[in-house]
């Protein structure tokens, strides 16, 4: 016997449907679930900076570079975006069109008193029933590998200062993790001097795919300064198939599969081994979009290694494993759930009650919904209330707010 949602014929989505017509199930779903009024945290969701990126530029500090910015985007059609490196052309998650809304969002909005992406934004925190959601940009993530390291640190400081004025300032359930430009550890430490203090700023990120080792050295203030103002560091990942081994993949898929995973393994490999937990026990990292199946390998794979050459990592007190499932946060978004048992051993290795945090990664074609976490059998009502908002709420120091409808409308169902 069907019900009524399966019966009804799904309607087609397309780059005009509108966020609440595509995520009108999971306001169901999270209303049949009863966790629509529970306090719901989205840790990692993403616009796309590029479609505002003329007004962006305006916000760059060197006058060269703004004019020169200015003019690109006035007088050149259909160029990528002034600045940026995203490797546009090799972006296959829209799977040849088949999910068109990943492609790109033209949905009509009326509202012209905030910018579309505010919008946007509220349209999706409304539908999963969200409290709070963390916004990151998308093109942006490929920064870490720009071969002009002035330009990282120019891009990355106009875009804070347009999201935090243009956005964060409209609604404050909208949040971000402040754009660090880590291949200029000076002026990383700028951004957390100008930046921790301002409404919106959760935390600063920094973008996973890149070179630059994290343990080196020049880190150590920056960290210092995250320390003292309470606020974490979150390496996002991304991929980048032009690195030597992901360059012999001839398919997205695994390529994508694996980049996302390969550069917070390295980076979490050189943060527990060279002693940053010990050094900064008040840090809080958080590892974000790499899905969760790595985390247990990497603790295995490092106990090992480390019972048997101690020496080598003489700052740890603990086993890498200790460090990962206490120091460490990570996000849910892409859960692996294939496999729920190996999920079940995976959420109990690195403490999920305590250490994970949920994400959609909307609007992106692998997005979760909040009922991917209620819905696990293994964990117990205050495991997914603390995995869905709570823990969020403990590490970014938010309040524990009640929902509110600002966008509301009847939505349809296909």
């Amino acid at each position: 016997m069907t019900t009524p949602l399966e019966s009804k014929e799904m309607r087609e989505i397309g780059i005009f449907t509108d966020t609440r017509d595509i995520l009108a199930h999971a306001r169901k779903d999270a209303e049949r679930r009863g966790i629509d009024d529970w306090f719901i945290c989205d840790i990692d969701a993403h616009h796309m900076e590029s479609v505002s990126w003329a007004d962006i530029v305006t916000y760059i500090e060197d006058p060269v570079l703004r004019d020169q910015a200015v003019r690109f985007q006035k007088e050149r059609v259909g160029s990528p975006p002034y600045g940026l490196n995203a490797d546009l052309g090799l972006r296959y998650q829209d799977v040849g069109g088949r999910i068109p809304h990943q492609l790109d969002i033209k949905e009509k909005i009326d509202d012209t008193s905030v910018h579309r992406d505010v919008t946007l934004t509220r349209r999706a925190i409304e539908a999963m029933c969200l409290n709070y959601m963390i916004v990151f940009p998308t093109p942006m993530l490929q920064l870490g590998m720009h071969p002009q390291h002035e330009m990282e640190v120019a891009l990355g400081r106009a875009y804070t200062k347009w999201l935090i004025e243009r956005i964060l300032s409209a609604d404050d359930r909208i949040k971000t993790f402040a754009y660090l430009p880590f291949n200029t550890p000076k002026e990383a430490e700028r951004m957390v001097k100008e930046f921790a203090d301002k409404p919106g700023v959760i935390g600063f990120c920094v973008t996973s795919a890149r070179y630059k080792p994290v343990h080196h050295n020049d880190y150590m203030r920056l960290y210092a300064m995250l320390e003292e103002c309470g606020k974490p560091i979150a390496f996002h990942a991304g991929y980048h198939w032009q690195d030597p081994s992901l360059m012999t993949m001839n398919r997205f898929l695994g390529m994508h599969a694996l980049g996302f995973a390969w550069c917070n393994i390295v980076h979490l490999t050189n943060w527990v081994l060279n002693g940053i937990p010990e050094r900064f026990p008040r840090l809080k990292s958080i590892w974000v979009e790499s899905g969760l199946a790595w985390v247990p390998f990497l603790m295995q794979r490092l106990d090992d290694q480390y019972l048997m050459r101690t020496s080598e990592a003489p700052q740890l007190k603990r086993l890498p494993s200790e460090y990962m499932n206490t120091n460490c946060w990570y996000t849910s978004q892409p859960m692996e759930a294939t496999h729920l048992k190996a999920l079940e051993c995976t959420f109990e290795m690195i403490k999920a009650e305590t250490q994970l945090l949920w994400a959609s990664d909307w609007p992106h074609f692998d997005f979760d919904i909040p009922s991917v976490m209620a819905r696990l059998p293994f964990l117990s009502e205050q495991g997914k209330r603390n995995i869905l908002g709570l823990n969020a709420a403990r590490v970014f120091n938010l309040p524990i707010t009640e929902k509110r409808r600002a966008d509301a409308r009847p939505v349809a169902v296909g």
